[in-house]
C-alpha cells in the first residue's frame, strides 16, 4: 500500500497507528479462522500477528527516530497499552517475548536475523533516493513471502516527490502508472495519490485556495488553515516549486535545485562515444568525503559520456584510489582524440600537472571551479543546453543523480547583461548527495563550446592505439 497526501495530513501518524495495531498482542489485524455469523452479516474472525518483526525505513538512523518511530514511542509511551509492551529508542517489542517487535533501520534488515517481517513502513518516501536505500526498498519487498501465513504487507507514505530524483516514492508513482496503463499485470499494489489539478492560477487568492482545498479534500479542508498556507505563496522568499509540491502534492523539480532533473533525464540516449572521435573532458572530484568523475563530450554531437567515477560507499577512511584515476585519464586519452580537458585542480593539483606533463599543456588545462566569475558563466552555458536539449547523454544513474542534487546558490554578483550570477552547491556542507558528475559534464560541455568556437578538428587521423571494451 503507497499514501501519497499533502503536507500536514497525518500521514505519518497514520502509519504510526497501523504499527502499533500491527505489534499489539490482542489486536485483531489478520483473518485468523472462517468467516462466521454472530445473528447479523457474516464477519471475519480477526487476530493479532504471531511473532511480528516490523522494520521501519527512514533516511537515516537518527532521522528514523525523528520520523516515523519517534512519532511511534511518543504515542505508545502516552498509551494506555504502555504496559503491556517493551519501549526502547531503538526497538519496541511485546512483554511476553513473541517476535522481534519494531526496528528503526536505514538500510535492510541484517541477513542473520532472517528478515522474516510481517510489516514494514517507509516513511517519508520522497526523500529515500541514496542507492542503498532503494537497495534496502528492494530487498524489503523481496523478504515478504518468506512468511506467506503470516500475510505480510508494507505501507509507504510520503508527500510528492522531486522529479528526476529517482526516489522510492518516484519509482512507485511510476510503476502504480504502469499497472493503470495495463502495461503490468499486478493485484498487490493499493496506491492512492491526491494532488490539485494543474488550472488552477496560484497568482490569485481564490486559485491557492482552490488548489490547496483540492489537494487536501472537503473534510480535511474543513479543519485546515487555509489561510495560513495559502499566504505562503505571498512570500517572496519561498520557492514556489516547493510549495506546489507539498501543499498541493504536485511532483515537480525539487526548490532550489540548479538543473531540471527530470528534463535531463529525458535527454538519455541509447548511445555510445566511438572510438577515435573528437572529444572534450571535464574532471571535477574531491579525495575522501565526495566523489570523483570523469566526463567527456564528443564535440560534433554533444553527447556525453561518463568514463571514469569514483563515489564515497559512506566510510570514514576511505579515500579515492588515485592510482585508478590516472590509470583511467590514460586510457581516455588512448582511446578517444582529446580536443582539451577541463580539469578542476583542487586536491588533484600533482596530478593535473603529471596530465599536462604526459598529454600536453595545452589540452590539459586547470580550470578552477572556485573562481566565480570562470565558472558561473560555464554554468549558465550548460543549463541553456539541458534545457534546450542540445546537450545529451548516455543515461548514466550516477550523473543523473549529481544533477538532480546540484543546488542553486546565489551570489552578490551581477553578470554583463545584469543577471545575478550563481553557482552550484550541495544543499548542505555535509549532505551525502554527490554533485561532482554535474560539475564534471560542465567543465567538458564548455570544453566542447570552446572546441566548436574553434573550429576543433581531430588531432590525429590515426585510430587509438588502445581500444577498451566497455
Amino acid at each position: 500500500m503507497a499514501l501519497s497526501l499533502a503536507k500536514g495530513l497525518a500521514k505519518t501518524e497514520l502509519g504510526a497507528v497501523i504499527t502499533a495495531a500491527e505489534l499489539h498482542p490482542d489486536a485483531p489485524v489478520r483473518c485468523v479462522n472462517w468467516w462466521k455469523r454472530r445473528g447479523g452479516p457474516w464477519e471475519p474472525e480477526g487476530g493479532p500477528v504471531r511473532s511480528p518483526y516490523i522494520p521501519v525505513l527512514a533516511t537515516a538512523e537518527h532521522q528514523v527516530q525523528d520520523l516515523g518511530f519517534g512519532v511511534l514511542l511518543d504515542m505508545l509511551g502516552a498509551s494506555r497499552y504502555a504496559r503491556e509492551l517493551d519501549i526502547g529508542l531503538e526497538r519496541i517489542m511485546r512483554r511476553n517475548g513473541d517476535g522481534k517487535g519494531v526496528q528503526p533501520m536505514s538500510s535492510a534488515p541484517n541477513s542473520k536475523d532472517g528478515a522474516l517481517t510481517t510489516f514494514q513502513w517507509f516513511d517519508e518516501t520522497h526523500r529515500l533516493y541514496l542507492p542503498n536505500q532503494l537497495r534496502a526498498h528492494q530487498t524489503m519487498l523481496a523478504n515478504m513471502p518468506k512468511r506467506p501465513l503470516a500475510d505480510p504487507w508494507a505501507l509507504e507514505t510520503t508527500t510528492a516527490f522531486a522529479t528526476g530524483q529517482g526516489s522510492i516514492a518516484e519509482r512507485t508513482m511510476a510503476y502504480a502508472r504502469q499497472i493503470a496503463e495495463q502495461k503490468v499485470r499486478d493485484q498487490h499494489l493499493f496506491f492512492f495519490h491526491r494532488q490539485a489539478s494543474p488550472q488552477h492560477d496560484l497568482r490569485t487568492v481564490a486559485g491557492r485556495r482552490a488548489a490547496v482545498v483540492e489537494a487536501r479534500g472537503p473534510e480535511a479542508a474543513a479543519w485546515s488553515d487555509i489561510p495560513g498556507i495559502c499566504a505562503q505563496w505571498d512570500d517572496p522568499t519561498r520557492d514556489p516549486r516547493y510549495l506546489a509540491r507539498v501543499w498541493l502534492n504536485q511532483p515537480n523539480a525539487a526548490a532550489g535545485r540548479a538543473f531540471d532533473a527530470e528534463q535531463f533525464a529525458g535527454l538519455a540516449r541509447a548511445e555510445k562515444i566511438p572510438d577515435g572521435a573528437l572529444v572534450t573532458l571535464g574532471f571535477d572530484g574531491s579525495r575522501t568525503s565526495d566523489a570523483t568523475g570523469i566526463i567527456i563530450t564528443e564535440v560534433v554531437t554533444g553527447l556525453q559520456e561518463v568514463v571514469g567515477i569514483w563515489e564515497n560507499p559512506g566510510r570514514d577512511d576511505w579515500e579515492v584510489p588515485d592510482s585508478d584515476v590516472d590509470a583511467a585519464m590514460a586510457a581516455v586519452f588512448a582511446r578517444w582524440d582529446v580536443w582539451r580537458a577541463y580539469c578542476d585542480p583542487y586536491w588533484w593539483e600533482s596530478y593535473v600537472a603529471k596530465w599536462a606533463g604526459d598529454f600536453g599543456e595545452k589540452r590539459v588545462v586547470s580550470f578552477a571551479t572556485n573562481s566565480i566569475r570562470r565558472i558561473a558563466p560555464a554554468l549558465r552555458a550548460y543549463a541553456a543546453a539541458i534545457a534546450s536539449g542540445e546537450l545529451t547523454h548516455t543515461g548514466h544513474p550516477s550523473y543523473l543523480a549529481h544533477v538532480g542534487n546540484a543546488c542553486r546558490r546565489e551570489t552578490q554578483l551581477l553578470d554583463p547583461e545584469g543577471r545575478p550570477v550563481w553557482t552550484i552547491a550541495k544543499e548542505r556542507e555535509d549532505s551525502p548527495f554527490k554533485i561532482d558528475l554535474a560539475m564534471a559534464g560542465c567543465l567538458s560541455w564548455q570544453a566542447r563550446l570552446d572546441a566548436v568556437a574553434a573550429g576543433a578538428k581531430p588531432q590525429s587521423k590515426r585510430p587509438p592505439s588502445v581500444i577498451f571494451a566497455d
